[in-house]
């Protein structure tokens, strides 16, 4: 995002899962308002994925969508194994992260599978 306010709260939305860990009242309150940010901008691509993502953590009290792989995974038992061994807190940390360069190629690639698995879960 241009914003550097937005940019400021995605740092702030790292650190504080750094310290803290998914902190659920703050943190959906700092992602509310890093959306409010991406509509300013109009990138509905983020807007409707930090949505999902909020929405995720309010009915789950966690994150519980893994970093997506740079491969695709076609053995189903496989694709439960790896995420079964994901990371709530770095998943998220490398999500919110991606909203900072959306001129990079591959972050668009990886919101979009963010947004689709957060979509099927």
């Amino acid at each position: 995002m241009e914003n550097k306010k937005a940019i400021k709260l995605v740092d702030k939305i790292v650190a504080d899962l750094d310290n803290t860990g998914i902190n659920s009242d703050a943190l959906i309150e700092d992602l509310k308002s890093l959306r409010e940010y991406a509509l300013q901008e109009e990138v509905p691509l983020v807007v409707k994925v930090l949505r999902y993502t909020y929405e995720h953590i309010e009915e789950h009290n966690s994150f519980l969508v893994p970093i997506p792989d740079d491969e695709p995974i076609e053995d189903e038992e496989a694709a439960n194994e790896s995420t079964a061994g994901s990371d709530p807190v770095e998943s998220l940390k490398y999500l919110v992260s991606l909203t900072k360069s959306l001129n990079n190629k591959m972050n668009i690639s990886d919101l979009r599978e963010y947004r689709d698995a957060l979509n099927n879960f």
